[in-house]
């Protein structure tokens, strides 16, 4: 009998075992919420491993929840990024299950950055989060409505391993 309890603990931690980033090949989707000022929406995202600690990809986020006084229309509400990101959660060497990920984004209303973290319960799901900021705005003497996209801004969400 205590055999048996020790193949199936062992067995347990095997699956509760990941690897937040895997380098060059490594693919991750995310999907999650948004939360701004006067605004929140859904973000989704993709990674793409290119090297031991580069991904590049692209994040979306598309709000739902406005501010109606500021009368935003889909142009408001909508913004693409590609995104390069450096994963140094192996270099930290916290934990093999989380990835910290500072990066820079190009979309189509700013230049910015963003640090994100992600933590892996198994193999193929964890939990994200992004701190994102704009760096240059495409614009100056932004209306109300144009300033989202260009604020600080949270997503939290998923995780998956593709």
């Amino acid at each position: 009998m205590k055999n048996l309890f020790l193949i199936i603990a062992l067995v347990s931690v095997s699956f509760l075992s990941a690897q937040a980033f895997e380098g060059k090949g490594d693919q991750k989707f995310q999907v999650g919420v948004n939360f701004q000022n006067d605004g929140t929406g859904i973000n989704v995202a993709y990674d793409y491993g290119i090297g031991e600690n580069i991904s590049i990809g692209f994040s979306s986020t598309y709000l739902l929840g406005v501010e109606e006084i500021f009368d935003a229309d889909f142009g408001d509400r909508f913004d693409l990024k590609a995104r390069f990101n450096a994963n140094i959660g192996n270099v930290l060497a916290i934990d093999e299950n989380f990835d910290l990920y500072p990066g820079l984004s190009l979309g189509l209303k700013n230049f910015g950055g963003h640090l994100g973290a992600r933590y892996f319960f198994t193999e193929g799901f964890g939990l994200y989060t992004e701190l994102n900021v704009p760096f240059a705005e495409y614009g100056s003497d932004l209306t109300p409505a144009e300033e989202y996209h260009n604020q600080f801004s949270v997503n939290f969400g998923a995780v998956f391993n593709l």
